[in-house]
């Protein structure tokens, strides 16, 4: 196997300019660990992060919204590391549904324990108060990904459910079924129809409902 192209998915975060809650402190190297001597002049630093887990591309684990549910921790390489594939959905409009017939057409593409990632191409909008503005995913649509067996569902979007509700039914089934949802992706037009390998890692911290994550697509050849 030869990798041709590597995709990165992943948003970019700038602390202070992000919706939600990133911030970062930069100490020279004593005030943090008094023992160590900084020569005079040296650049010697160790920083600190405060964030919100729900910001840029970030997967949720079933803790989430389930209690008893497993946490970023817990949740398998399996359901993080697989083949992907990427569903057009670019040609709908702003909170309109994304439903069964509509993703039943990808139906020979979409394989048992796919990485499916659904592009609407919101991406270009993050940032902005048009960014929430976006299509969604029915819960009969989601049950039917939940038959196909699929490992794990992303969008490049702010969510998956229709905004401005106050329940998520369909991370709840999604979760239910120990299906992980990654939100705020990026890029996906740059992968088009073909089959990638797809990479979502997040720090193993125990506890986190969600935690920001690189995601890249492997191409190969």
């Amino acid at each position: 196997m030869k990798i041709s192209r590597i995709i990165d998915l992943t948003q970019v975060m700038r602390p202070g300019k992000e919706e939600r809650k990133l911030e970062l402190r930069t100490y020279n190297v004593e005030e943090v660990l008094p023992h160590i001597h900084r020569e005079k002049d040296v650049w010697y630093i160790m920083q600190e992060v405060t964030m919100l887990t729900h910001i840029g591309t970030h997967v949720e684990s079933p803790y989430h919204y389930l209690k008893d549910g497993p946490d970023v921790s817990q949740l398998p390489l399996e359901s993080l590391v697989g083949e992907g594939i990427v569903l057009d959905f670019s040609h709908k409009k702003p909170m309109e549904a994304i439903d069964v017939t509509e993703l039943s057409s990808h139906d020979k593409r979409i394989h048992e324990r796919d990485i499916v990632l659904l592009r609407t191409d919101r991406s270009k909008y993050y940032g902005t108060r048009d960014y929430h503005q976006r299509p969604y995913l029915t819960p009969d649509a989601a049950k039917w990904l939940i038959k196909k067996r699929i490992r794990c569902l992303g969008i490049d979007a702010s969510g998956i459910e229709v905004k401005g509700i106050n329940t998520q039914p369909d991370h709840k089934l999604l979760f239910e079924s120990g299906i992980p949802v990654v939100e705020n992706l990026v890029d996906l037009d740059q992968i088009g129809k073909e089959r990638v390998l797809v990479l979502i890692l997040p720090l193993k911290i125990e506890g986190m409902d969600a935690c920001p994550v690189r995601v890249i697509a492997i191409q190969c050849t």
